[in-house]
């Protein structure tokens, strides 16, 4: 494992991967070795978490239990997961309201995932950019975790 970078160089470099895997292909349940070529949501964060030394769980639910929460209301940071429950949840003792989707805040009001939406039966969908804003107004987040 390498040695850590410092916080603020560690942000921007996570910032700067995940962008680079903007419009790659969403596949629900992509395996780690299929990265950077196609993502579901928590194989982009992890491969994103890689690249800065992180090693994080393949799947959501284990990924929540990284890290440690933050209150709502504060001001979030790059690099924070914001953990929602999803159509296909994950549950558990510590998250028994489930967790089915992981979102990366990438900016002041920007975050980055690999969102799926069904087009004909079958599963669409690409690495996108939406306004933490408009996530933050979600009624379905389960929680939001630091780990830098």
């Amino acid at each position: 494992m390498r040695p850590p970078l410092d916080k603020e160089r560690a942000r921007q470099k996570l910032i700067l991967a995940a962008r680079q895997q903007l419009g790659k292909p969403y596949a629900y349940g992509a395996w780690t070795e299929e990265a950077p070529l196609r993502f579901d949501c928590s194989s982009f964060v992890q491969f994103c978490f890689r690249g800065i030394g992180i090693d994080l769980p393949r799947v959501s639910l284990l990924q929540a239990r990284a890290g440690r929460a933050v209150k709502p209301g504060r001001r979030l940071l790059p690099g924070d997961l914001i953990f929602v429950r999803g159509r296909e949840g994950r549950y558990d003792s510590r998250f028994p309201a489930g967790v089915g989707h992981v979102i990366l805040v990438t900016g002041a009001d920007e975050v980055m995932h690999a969102k799926s939406r069904p087009v004909r039966g079958k599963e669409r969908g690409a690495v996108v950019r939406e306004p933490l804003s408009k996530i933050l107004r979600r009624r379905d987040i389960t929680v939001i975790k630091r780990l830098l």
